[in-house]
């Protein structure tokens, strides 16, 4: 699984969970997601280097 399939999973559980605790764990999923998506974006079009500094 891609990690934008990813993404769009944990966007159609958001849509259909009904208890606050499961909609802050899915969204705090979701956010980490998009994050790492960020980062390997960034990383494939050379605006951060994603070498670590050592």
């Amino acid at each position: 699984m891609t990690i934008e399939q990813h993404i769009e999973e944990l966007r159609a559980e958001l849509k259909n969970a009904c208890d606050a605790a499961e909609r802050r764990e899915i969204q705090t999923e979701l956010d980490l997601a998009q994050a790492e998506l960020a980062i390997i974006t960034a990383g494939q079009d050379g605006s951060v280097d994603a070498e670590p500094p050592f």
